[in-house]
């Protein structure tokens, strides 16, 4: 049945992020509803709010979230009223070449599910009765929503729902592009550009792969202070001098490179940073227009390399459980990222906080 439901809504690109009650309808062939516990403040809804992702409004936001089923449509077998689940924002197909090769982030149906469920439609509305999109097929910053089951992983009981929903999206794209993309080895030198939700991720999945030395950069004071707790053993305030510090601190060079921030100039930087054979993950989501540019004899003559990590190159029926095990060891930080809870209600201040550098992690939590 459908339901009524406190939402944060995009409008207006560059306008605050409204609140507003909006009716969830209830799930189709495949489809699950969740009523949602937890959604992580990201910097991807921001970007949606803003443009910069031109999701065209209006939108619901969110896509970092976490609860319990309370329906499930025709057909579904592998969930059950009470199941408590993450979301994936990722649609995935498990057909085609990508996803048959464990590259599910590169699905070749990825695109078909930015604002709408896998069929093209969506389970939103407003008070009016018009169509409501929903960011990257999800829209869970809201008390309920309905997902296709390929957007859905379980979780165990032991782990907190406002924990467990940072994995959805921060967690698992940060330590995600230590071990999966970057593939880092035991003994490496890291640096880390941008110490937010994603970059904290990024220097604790170094740690916790076992680099000796990992340098945080980021424009804040505060931020850095918080990456040493995330396992950065050096910090460099970042300036146009920035990668010359990474540099001299590393003895020559990174051997790998984080970018978590989503500017090209700061690409630059990271690739500046790295020494002969050091390689480049780029993480951040920049504009469209936006570029990079890099010496090109520098790609075979030294040796280094750049490339992109989208979602911590997730395979999330299998990634998210292993780092739900790391939780559970004591390895990943997951408490020390929620810095901040807000209700619904307050949701233009959590994104306020967030573009103010005032958490690592806010997460909106419902009744």
């Amino acid at each position: 049945m459908p339901q009524t439901a406190r939402a944060a809504v995009c409008r207006d690109w560059n306008q605050p992020v409204g609140v507003e009650d909006i009716q969830v309808e209830a799930p189709r062939r495949n489809e699950v509803m969740i009523r949602i516990h937890a959604c992580g403040v990201c910097h991807s809804d921001l970007s949606a709010a803003t443009g910069v992702i031109p999701f065209p409004p209006p939108l619901v936001l969110g896509h970092e979230g976490a609860g319990k089923i309370v329906e499930v449509g025709e057909g579904v077998t592998e969930f059950s009223i009470g199941d408590r689940v993450i979301t994936s924002f990722v649609s995935m197909c498990g057909t085609c070449r990508y996803c048959n090769a464990g590259r599910p982030v590169l699905c070749e149906t990825v695109n078909t599910a930015l604002t709408t469920l896998p069929d093209g439609t969506v389970r939103t509305r407003d008070a009016d009765g018009t169509t409501l999109s929903v960011f990257s097929g999800c829209g869970v910053m809201a008390e309920y929503a309905t997902l296709h089951v390929n957007n859905v992983v379980p979780v165990t009981d032991d782990v907190p729902l406002d924990r467990a929903a940072l994995v959805g999206c921060a967690v698992m794209t940060g330590v995600g592009a230590v071990f999966n993309t970057a593939r880092m080895e035991p003994g490496s030198i890291a640096v880390v550009f941008g110490a937010g939700g994603v970059g904290l991720n990024a220097i604790q999945g170094c740690r916790i792969a076992g680099a000796r030395q990992i340098v945080a950069v980021d424009m804040s004071e505060q931020k850095l202070e918080t990456a040493k707790h995330f396992g950065a053993t050096d910090v460099v305030l970042a300036d146009d001098k920035a990668a010359k510090a990474v540099r001299k601190l590393t003895g020559g060079g990174a051997d790998y490179a984080f970018e978590c921030v989503g500017r090209g100039k700061v690409a630059e930087q990271a690739y500046a940073s790295v020494g002969k054979g050091g390689t480049v993950i780029v993480v951040g989501v920049a504009p469209r227009e936006d570029m990079t540019s890099i010496r090109t004899l520098s790609l075979p003559a030294e040796e280094r390399g750049i490339r992109g990590s989208w979602f911590g190159s997730a395979r999330p029926r299998y990634d998210f459980p292993r780092l739900f095990g790391l939780y559970a060891s004591g390895a990943l930080m997951l408490d020390e990222l929620v810095t901040q809870t807000y209700t619904i209600d307050q949701a233009a201040q959590a994104f306020a906080d967030m573009e103010a550098g005032r958490n690592a992690r806010g997460v909106i939590t419902f009744a």
